[in-house]
């Protein structure tokens, strides 16, 4: 199997510059537990992957590498290069491309997820703390993941049992006693009523949230997602309107916990012990240190980074802290509530997980990936609309769940729309299998269209 590496994970044998000037010479020691695991399982290593600068981007054009240009062929006349999205849209244009089989990314607030929706093919954001982020070059340490992206759910499936396992180096890693009891619950609760091995979907009950079709999304993105889920409904399925109030919150909330946390990461990098060296002028006053690296970062970070820097150590400031930073913790901890009064399944790591009815609660959720499909490579990267890409898939990322993003068919302009399956914490078997089942439904649906025409 060929598998290519996001250039933020470590491998000891090919550079790990997280697509930034500060790392361009940089080679790791080591590889990354995740590489190490591959390697051992037999996996054939082909290339490092661009990505945004240090993970920190929606649309792939923070840089030193250039963008990455979505490689989809649309059937439209329109020939605008479009983005293959962020941060790991190097890996999804090098899995739509057939450049390999399988492609490692990482997912800090949708940043497997949309570069699969926008490239049409298939990205996991594993429940957090399942696959070890040892080697993985922090951008947020609450919030980061590893995950997967394929052309199919299949080769997920094959490929998450061999990643998913306890790392006693990663201090975020979840212990296996932890994941054997979510494994129960998800038996107990889902599984008792759903056959996961059938090609049917009777006993299975999903969630469409409202707050996932807000005003801004593009009409030409629901028209397959409600096909789809009529479909769905036609193989057994229930289709269950759920609530998740605190939606709107978690895109402002998701930015300042993120900045805050890089603002923290990234500070190691001064030119000094880690990262590349400018010196500074020869008028410069070098009396302070601090003086001494600032000429580094300002050189070495991009402009988007220093940017996210700069909010978050303003966020964790004594004029900010309680007004930013905590109140975004408490909208955090509302969205993971949300979640946990819709799903089925306790959430494990809750200190007092639910035991309501599971009857009247839903198994997985499902909702567009992204509001629009890929936009044109020179859409303006630094408009604040490009942060809003990742208003459909931050609260899963913020509540630390499995969300899989699906190709649910094409808009009216001939480019992908990706369906999300999210599960609650630990239940990543239950996402991929349901996953599986969608990819075969759309697929049978795009095989009778190609036919008819």
């Amino acid at each position: 199997m060929k598998v290519a590496i996001k250039d933020n994970i470590c491998t000891k044998d090919m550079p790990t510059t997280c697509s930034s000037e500060m790392l361009r010479d940089f080679t790791s020691p080591f590889d990354a537990t995740v590489v190490s695991l591959l390697h051992q399982a037999g996996a054939h290593i082909v290339g490092k992957t661009n990505c945004d600068e240090f993970g920190m981007g929606s649309l792939n054009t923070h840089s030193i590498h250039g963008p990455v240009i979505n490689p989809w062929k649309s059937l439209s006349s329109d020939i605008t290069p479009r983005s293959a999205g962020g941060s790991s849209g190097g890996s999804a244009a090098a899995v739509a491309a057939g450049l390999c089989d399988v492609a490692l990314g990482t997912d800090t607030g949708g940043s497997v997820r949309l570069p699969a929706s926008y490239c049409g093919v298939v990205g996991l954001k594993p429940s957090y703390g399942l696959l070890s982020r040892w080697g993985v070059v922090s951008y947020s340490d609450s919030l980061d993941c590893v995950g997967i992206l394929t052309r199919n759910t299949k080769d997920i499936a094959d490929v998450f049992p061999v990643l998913n396992d306890y790392d006693a180096k990663d201090p975020t890693s979840i212990p296996l006693p932890v994941r054997a009891k979510a494994s129960k619950l998800l038996s107990v609760h889902t599984f008792s009523r759903w056959n996961r091995d059938a090609s049917y979907l009777s006993g299975l009950r999903i969630g469409i949230p409202q707050e996932y079709f807000p005003a801004e999304i593009q009409s030409s993105v629901v028209s397959p997602i409600r096909a789809l889920f009529t479909e769905l409904r036609g193989l057994g399925a229930t289709l269950v309107p759920v609530s998740l109030p605190s939606t709107s919150y978690a895109l402002s909330a998701y930015y300042v916990i993120a900045s805050a946390e890089a603002s923290s990461n990234l500070a190691r990098f001064t030119g000094i012990e880690y990262g590349t060296h400018v010196g500074p002028p020869p008028e410069a006053d070098l009396t302070k240190a601090s003086r001494v690296y600032a000429h580094s970062r300002s050189n070495g970070f991009g402009r988007e980074v220093q940017k996210r820097i700069l909010l978050g150590t303003y966020a964790l400031s004594a004029d900010a802290f309680d007004n930013y930073f905590l109140q975004a913790q408490r909208v955090r901890k509302l969205v993971k509530r949300d979640f946990d009064h819709v799903f089925a399944v306790p959430n494990v790591l809750s200190s007092s997980p639910s035991e309501a009815s599971s009857q009247s609660k839903v198994d997985v959720i499902m909702h567009p990936s992204a509001i629009r499909t890929a936009p044109p490579i020179d859409s303006g990267s630094e408009s604040l609309d490009t942060y809003v890409q990742d208003t459909l898939t931050v609260p899963a990322s913020l509540a630390g769940l499995p969300a899989l993003s699906v190709p649910a068919g094409t808009a009216d302009d001939g480019w992908p729309v990706g369906v999300s399956v999210v599960g609650q914490w630990g239940c990543d078997e239950l996402v991929l299998r349901v996953g599986e089942i969608v990819q075969a439904v759309t697929a049978g649906r795009d095989s009778q269209s190609s036919s008819s025409d």
